[in-house]
C-alpha cells in the first residue's frame, strides 16, 4: 500500500487578510496597525488593532487575550491530558458530568448545529478521528482494519451525548471520544472578541487558524477586507474578497490537512455518517455568522454534506456560506440565497463569475 504525506498541516483554514497599506504619491503614511500574535490550538492566533495604542495598553491586551485563549485551551484540548473535555471523556459511560458554562455552552450549540443538519456535525466523532489519523492518537496514515472501524462507527452519534440543561452536566452513553475541534476554535475567537469589547475596543480583527472576527473599521470608512484562498495547498492567494464588518468569518476544507493512500485523498474531514473522511468535490466553505463559533460548526457540517446538499441546508436555515468546489482543472463558487443578499447582486456576480 503506497502512502503519500503531501501536506499534513494543523487543522483550520488559513485565511488571507487584506491589508491595503500603500499610500499615495505625496500622502502622509498612513500609521501601522498594531499585530499580537502567538500559537494555541496547535495554530497560529493573529489580532490586529488599527488605532493608536500606547505600550502599555498593548501589553494589557495581550496579556488578556493570552487568558482567554489559555481558558478555553484547558478546557476543551484534546492534547492536554488534564483538560476538562479529556476529563469528561474519561468518565464511564453513563455517569453525568458537571461541566463548566463555556464547555456546556459548547456541547449545546454542537447538539443544536447537529440535529439541524440530521448528524453531518456530530461531535463524538472523535473516534473516528483518531481512528484516520487526525487526532491525538499515534496511527499510521492507513486506512483502518474494517473491524476496528466498525467498533469506532458504533461509538458514534450525537444521540449518545446527553445534556441536562437543568444541572449543567452532560454524559456519554456510549464510549465515544467526544472532539470539539470543529468548534472550539471558533468559540475562542468569540470569547477573545467579547473581551476585547467589554475593554471598550471598538476596532479590531482576531484570527485563530483562519477562523476571524472583525469589529468596526479597518480605517475610517472602511471594512475590513477577507481575502477567501484558492483551495490548493501549493499557493496561498485569495481567490475571492469579501468585505465585512462586525462579522465572524470561518473557513473548512480539505486542501490542508490530509494524505493520500493509494492515489486517494484521505481529508481530515470525517462523515460521521459513514465513518469515512469525505470524498467529493467540495473543497472548502466560507460560513459568515455573528458567532464564530456558530460558523465553525456550520463550516464542518457543510463541508461534510457536499456542494448541492450544503447549499440546500444553507438556504432552509438562512445562512450566509460560500462554497469552492473542484470543476475539471479549475473552481466553481455558489453562493446561498442569503449570501447573495448580504453582498449585494454586484459582488455576488463578480465572484460567481470567476
Amino acid at each position: 500500500m503506497l502512502i503519500s504525506k503531501l501536506h499534513k498541516f494543523s487543522a483550520g483554514l488559513l485565511l488571507v487578510l487584506l491589508m491595503l497599506l500603500l499610500a499615495g504619491c505625496g500622502k502622509e503614511p498612513e500609521p501601522q496597525p498594531v499585530r499580537l500574535q502567538g500559537q494555541i490550538f496547535g495554530t497560529f492566533w493573529l489580532a490586529t488593532f488599527p488605532d493608536q495604542w500606547s505600550t502599555d495598553q498593548v501589553k494589557r491586551l495581550e496579556t488578556g487575550i493570552k487568558a482567554e485563549l489559555d481558558k478555553v485551551n484547558q478546557s476543551m484540548s484534546t492534547y492536554l491530558k488534564d483538560s476538562e473535555l479529556n476529563r469528561f471523556n474519561a468518565a464511564e459511560p453513563g455517569e453525568w458530568v458537571a461541566v463548566s458554562t463555556p464547555l456546556f455552552e459548547v456541547l449545546s450549540l454542537s447538539q443544536a448545529v447537529s440535529e439541524a443538519s440530521r448528524g453531518a456535525f456530530d461531535v463524538t466523532v472523535g473516534g473516528l478521528v483518531n481512528l484516520w489519523s487526525f487526532g491525538p492518537e499515534a496511527r499510521p496514515e492507513a486506512i483502518p482494519g474494517r473491524e476496528l472501524l466498525q467498533q469506532r462507527k458504533a461509538e458514534t452519534g450525537y444521540r449518545y451525548l446527553e445534556l441536562d440543561y437543568g444541572n449543567q452536566q452532560a454524559r456519554r452513553l456510549r464510549s465515544s471520544y467526544v472532539d470539539l475541534s470543529g468548534v472550539a476554535k471558533g468559540y475562542a475567537v468569540d470569547r477573545v472578541a467579547d473581551w476585547l469589547k467589554q475593554q471598550g475596543v471598538d476596532n479590531f480583527l482576531v484570527n485563530i487558524g483562519g477562523d476571524l472576527i472583525v469589529a468596526g473599521e479597518r480605517n475610517p470608512g472602511q471594512p475590513w477586507r477577507i481575502g477567501v484562498e484558492v483551495p490548493d495547498g501549493r499557493i496561498q492567494v485569495a481567490h475571492h474578497i469579501l468585505p465585512v464588518s462586525d462579522m465572524s468569518v470561518a473557513t473548512s476544507g480539505d486542501y490542508r490537512n490530509y494524505y493520500e493512500v493509494d492515489g486517494r485523498r484521505m481529508s481530515h474531514t470525517i462523515d460521521p455518517r459513514t465513518g469515512w473522511p469525505v470524498n467529493h468535490q467540495l473543497a472548502s466553505v466560507t460560513v459568515l455568522h455573528p458567532s464564530n463559533a456558530v460558523a465553525d460548526a456550520w463550516a464542518t457540517a457543510f463541508m461534510v454534506l457536499g456542494t448541492n446538499a450544503a447549499l440546500e441546508l444553507a438556504n432552509r436555515e438562512k445562512l450566509d456560506i460560500l462554497l469552492i468546489s473542484r470543476e475539471g482543472d479549475g473552481w466553481k463558487t455558489d453562493l446561498s440565497e442569503s449570501m447573495r443578499t448580504l453582498l449585494g447582486s454586484e459582488l455576488s456576480n463578480k465572484i460567481l463569475s470567476r
